[in-house]
């Protein structure tokens, strides 16, 4: 099991955040295309979902699954959205991703006054300490299947 990538979007569809670990294959596009496309997917399938569903979602789109990977995905209540790309032997990951949130995102950025909200991350404590935390992860993997 593994973790291949990690997006950080904010509410208007700017990638604030990419990391990567165990991606073997690339999108064969550029990065802000490869960005625009999840984005756009994303809110494609959140729509759906809400319109589609028999019930009401109060937590709406959790994760999508391939026949080769799972999206887990969270959406903060400021509209700070996260996703990961994992294998398919990963369970859900919606309590990693909101720990994510709390202990790095909203202590290494949103409290640190040299981070402006709404630009793309440059903070290296904040980096290091994000794939500290993938690395540490029960299901991740240097040797990816």
């Amino acid at each position: 099991m593994t973790v291949h990538n990690l997006y950080i979007f904010d509410r208007n569809g700017s990638c604030l955040h990419y990391s990567e670990w165990n991606r073997k294959k690339q999108a064969g596009i550029s990065k802000d295309e490869e960005f625009k496309l999840m984005y756009g997917m994303l809110f494609s399938i959140r729509s759906f979902v809400s319109k589609m569903s028999p019930l009401d979602m109060k937590d709406g789109f959790l994760a999508f699954q391939t026949s080769r990977y799972k999206l887990h995905y969270y959406e903060t209540p400021t509209g700070i959205r996260l996703v990961m790309n994992t294998d398919l032997g990963v369970p859900n990951c919606r309590d990693t991703l909101q720990q994510i949130y709390s202990t790095l995102y909203v202590e290494y950025i949103v409290k640190n006054p040299l981070c402006v909200l709404g630009e793309s991350l440059q903070s290296d404590l904040f980096n290091s300490k994000l794939d500290s935390f993938i690395r540490a992860l029960p299901f991740f993997s240097v040797r990816a299947a």
